[in-house]
């Protein structure tokens, strides 16, 4: 079943059935098992900056959106992050942010540093689309993923939801460099987002093979107000009848469906999706195929104020609540938290995961 064609994934993605639905997700949560296993990995989400220069038209953070109060982690509160994320017993921490050009090549790199020198925390990193002598330095520094999603693969429907202009660089081109630069690469994608159809989605799991992605993350669209797209002012066009739904169930679908063609691929369960079911989306998430969760541990002052979307699940948790909840979730399945990095594939990285073997600071090449 890991060779499913297009017609074949779009059969599935039409499916209602609940009996031939079962099937799916039973099918891959035995592909999990058998090529993950049952750990479930826990990474550290820090969102260390609001602040965007880019104009997406799903995204709370947009540089368009007035109303909302922008912030920066300081270096120090990123630094009390990790420690509280390895003392949690995490293996990795997860620096995300909007695309902001106040990070920079050095700033984040010394960061890095600092982390890969005092602990024993896999880095991965989510700062949007950045230049090639950022992502290398970053590498070097120590960092060790590097997640870019694409959100749909569709070059229309991808265009008219980020309004770059010509210069806008191709992210499934990306990811193919974060790859060759020995970073384990993440990709993922919405799920009805307004304007995607089923045949959209295939090819997004297609995709997700194709470029042999590392991580995959999926998650529902989820309409922020305060945006083009989630106010009504941009409606991509599209039949009615071809719209994919934003529904959990589309979305266990397209984890499934991934799991079965990305075997050792690290799949999220997402905070979208325990956004739109609180009491079971991250543990069905995880029945279905996914095997990592992201505790949250940016500090409460600041996670309301990240609002990608609104009212994002986990937002008023302590990190240590947020961890406690997360453990007995996992073990209501009969599952366990994994433990060490758990890079791709039962825990075995297929890019090495290092601390850099000086202790100096990287240096951003100026001529470049």
């Amino acid at each position: 079943m890991s060779e499913l064609s297009q017609s074949a994934i779009l059969d599935w993605l039409r499916e209602t059935r609940p009996e031939r639905l079962r099937s799916l997700y039973e099918q891959a949560d035995a592909v999990r098992r058998q090529s993950v296993g049952d750990a479930v990995h826990l990474r550290g989400l820090i969102e260390i900056s609001s602040h965007c220069v880019r104009q997406c038209m799903y995204c709370g953070l947009r540089r368009g959106n007035r109303t909302l109060e922008r912030y920066r982690m300081t270096r120090e509160e990123i630094l009390d992050c990790a420690r509280q994320a390895e003392h949690l017993g995490y293996g990795t921490v997860v620096m995300q942010a909007g695309e902001d050009p106040a990070l920079t090549a050095q700033s984040v790199a010394e960061i890095i540093q600092w982390i890969k020198r005092e602990t024993a925390l896999a880095v991965t990193l989510s700062l949007g689309e950045r230049h090639q002598h950022e992502l290398r330095l970053w590498r070097s520094a120590g960092a060790d993923r590097y997640l870019l999603r694409f959100e749909t693969s569709d070059p229309k429907l991808y265009r008219a939801i980020h309004p770059r202009g010509a210069a806008a660089p191709d992210r499934l081109a990306l990811l193919r460099t974060l790859k060759a630069l020995g970073y384990e690469a993440g990709g993922g994608v919405m799920v009805g987002i307004p304007g995607q159809s089923c045949e959209s989605l295939a090819q997004d799991v297609l995709a997700f093979r194709a470029l042999d992605l590392d991580m995959i993350g999926i998650g529902p669209y989820i309409p922020h107000p305060l945006t083009p797209l989630g106010s009504g002012a941009l409606r991509p066009a599209i039949d009615p009848a071809e719209q994919a739904p934003a529904t959990e169930e589309m979305v266990y679908k397209m984890v499934a469906l991934a799991r079965i063609m990305c075997p050792t691929a690290n799949i999220p369960s997402t905070t979208a999706l325990a956004t739109i079911n609180k009491a079971h989306g991250r543990t069905r998430g995880l029945s279905v195929g996914a095997n990592v969760v992201m505790p949250n541990l940016t500090p409460l002052k600041y996670r309301s104020l990240y609002q990608i979307y609104p009212a994002k699940a986990c937002i008023e948790e302590s990190a240590t609540d947020c961890h406690q909840c997360l453990r007995g979730q996992i073990h209501s399945l009969g599952r366990f938290a994994g433990r060490g990095r758990g890079g791709r594939g039962e825990g075995e990285s297929t890019v090495p995961l290092w601390r850099p073997p000086y202790p100096e600071l990287v240096q951003v090449n100026r001529a470049r």
